[in-house]
């Protein structure tokens, strides 16, 4: 750790509140998130991110599952994959240039599909019980498949941006 570093860090916490920091972490999330992970990460004690986890539920920002273990929240990702959407709408990306990055990502998702000889990155997963593979191979192979779900949902984005 640098001498800056601990600097950086107490001018975020002086420049944001904890509401700001949990509202960040929570819009921020790609999976679902007790409360306590979200405080850990903002930085805030547990109760005052519950009651703003709920509020932002209230406010339709969030979601909550209850269903497990322990309560998580997650954003609601139709609404952050419209805002993207708008948001490389109205960047300064042409049409061509959205189009062509759509082609490279579905260029990588048919390398892939290709190169393993599955459909899905739940295909690609099951390989990894279906074959004998050593652990940096299991590893590439999880990694892939996140990454191959994630191109899923930009190709979804960039596709709305196109067609608006």
């Amino acid at each position: 750790m640098t001498e800056d570093e601990p600097k950086s860090e107490s001018l975020m916490d002086r420049q944001t509140t904890g509401e700001d920091r949990v509202r960040m972490f929570a819009r921020q999330l790609s999976e679902p998130r007790t409360a306590n992970w979200i405080a850990s990460n903002a930085g805030w004690s547990h109760g005052p991110t519950k009651r703003v986890l709920e509020r932002l539920v209230d406010d339709g920002i969030l979601h909550r599952d209850d269903t497990g273990a322990h309560t998580t929240y997650f954003p609601d990702y139709r609404r952050q994959a419209i805002t993207e959407a708008i948001r490389l709408r109205d960047s300064d990306h042409t049409v061509e240039d959205l189009t062509e990055r759509l082609t490279e990502m579905n260029a990588q998702i048919r390398g892939w599909k290709d190169e393993f000889d599955v459909e899905s990155p739940n295909q690609l997963r099951g390989t990894i019980a279906d074959q004998v593979l050593d652990v940096t191979e299991e590893d590439r192979r999880r990694e892939i498949a996140r990454e191959w779900e994630q191109l899923q949902r930009r190709i979804e984005i960039v596709g709305f941006a196109i067609r608006e």
